[in-house]
């Protein structure tokens, strides 16, 4: 499991941004907490290994159903002259006698764990919850591939996405969405950012789910609820010098400080109560909407970050989600 602080602290809040915890988040929260007592007794450190099993094995553990999708299928993006590596992909169609919009995916993880497989059934449900062929992007991770690796492969694939379909024989529509968990959304963010204004890419939707969109940690909620809350702020600090390992400028990587190009699509950025990175995302959704760019925000205020992941401890608040993105993406 994560490593967590040992103590629970209670931060209070207007009751617009958070509401108490549910009984179920606080209960993981202090097993988790005596687990991070014992770890650290023994030792302790981080490591791509423990974090990549911990966010493994609490997906497993607490998302456990999902709707069959008809039609999945392993395959490679390819075909980016700038790109010697083909980018592997899983393509779910919940309706494959029907044509429908895209939607790329990138799994959450710090841009060290996650991956296709451990998101299964996460994107078997926003496939079907948005009528969309997802794609779902099995992106280079650090420390063995730091940036811009990770973000090179999804700006691969947005790129290449229809002709891989085609060349599958996957029906689908060329209207592109692209959606983007924790880590992930930093790098869908970012990829969008870069390829708004490059001939050919149209992006018409963006779902950024409690994204990562400040890489210098400037953000009030990131100390606020750095602590006892699943994220540590000690655990985002140690994967972000993972992640950045040539001496780039963090901050001049963070969406959040980004120019904003005209050709910018329809964002909906989701956010909970208890997420340490909270604020960036909030500020986000202010940076768009003075922009004049539609913009909704989807806020959670008694959830943890990553309770996606913890669907089977709050099923009434993910069920909100999955239907307020599908309905999202599908522009109802």
């Amino acid at each position: 499991m994560p490593h967590i602080a040992d103590t629970f602290v209670e931060m209070p809040m207007p009751p617009s941004l958070q509401e108490p915890l549910p009984l179920s988040l606080q209960q993981l929260l202090a097993q988790m907490a005596e687990m991070a007592v014992v770890q650290r007794n023994k030792g302790f450190e981080y490591t791509p290994i423990g974090m990549r099993e911990s966010l493994d094995l609490m997906t497993r553990r607490f998302v456990t159903h999902a709707p069959d999708v008809l039609f999945t299928r392993d395959t490679f993006v390819t075909g980016d002259e700038k790109s010697d590596y083909p980018v592997p992909v899983r393509v779910y169609h919940p309706s494959p006698e029907r044509a429908l919009p895209v939607l790329v995916f990138a799994h959450g993880g710090g841009h060290m764990a996650g991956s296709v497989s451990v998101y299964e059934l996460i994107a078997r449900k926003l496939a079907v919850a948005s009528e969309h062929v997802l794609v779902s992007v099995e992106y280079r991770l650090a420390p063995e591939c730091p940036y811009p690796s990770g973000l090179a492969d999804l700006k691969n694939v947005v790129r290449h996405v229809y002709a891989s379909l085609e060349r599958l024989g996957v029906q689908h529509v060329r209207q592109l969405g692209v959606a983007g968990d924790s880590g992930g959304g930093a790098i869908i963010a970012s990829a969008v950012h870069e390829l708004a204004d490059e001939e050919g890419i149209e992006i018409g939707r963006q779902l950024l789910i409690y994204p990562s969109l400040d890489y210098s940690m400037s953000s009030a909620s990131v100390d606020s609820l750095g602590t006892g809350y699943l994220l540590e702020r000690d655990r985002i600090a140690w994967l972000f010098k993972q992640y950045f390992r040539h001496d780039e400028n963090p901050r001049l990587a963070s969406p959040l400080f980004m120019s904003l190009p005209e050709a910018y699509p329809k964002t909906m950025v989701v956010t909970a109560g208890y997420c340490p990175l909270r604020d960036e995302g909030l500020a986000y959704v202010d940076l768009l909407e003075d922009a004049g760019i539609e913009t909704e925000n989807l806020h959670f205020p008694s959830m943890i970050h990553a309770f996606l992941n913890l669907e089977d401890l709050v099923p009434k608040e993910c069920a909100v989600f999955y239907q307020a993105a599908g309905a999202f993406l599908q522009g109802t």
